[in-house]
């Protein structure tokens, strides 16, 4: 069960109170006879683990090889795939379905 702070608009003494969701807030301070209000605050919850955050259901940033490259970084040839022997180029890009056509109105 929650548990739900309340100030007295007279005496601003805080109570806390332990109440189902369904029971009724408490509307009299039990020192001074008062209003009581319902204080509202944050929250206390930590989420641990993988899965809450923005960025833990995106694919990660392409990773790099681990193993050192000998080959200057102006050579960016090896690693186009149109360079590899046997590949062929296919535009991943563009949609592959054709263009709608228009009916013509005769």
């Amino acid at each position: 069960m929650p548990t739900y702070e309340y100030e007295c608009q007279q005496c601003h003494e805080r109570v806390e109170a332990v109440q189902k969701f369904s029971d009724p807030t408490l509307t009299v301070c039990p020192l001074c006879g008062g209003e009581l209000r319902k204080i509202f605050s944050a929250v206390g919850i930590v989420f641990k683990g993988s899965g809450f955050y923005k960025n833990d259901s995106r694919g990660s940033a392409p990773k790099t090889s681990t193993t050192p490259s000998t080959s200057s970084s102006t050579d960016t040839s090896a690693a186009t795939p149109a360079a590899t022997p046997g590949a062929t180029s296919t535009p991943s890009s563009t949609p592959s379905t054709p263009a709608p056509s228009t009916p013509s109105s005769s």
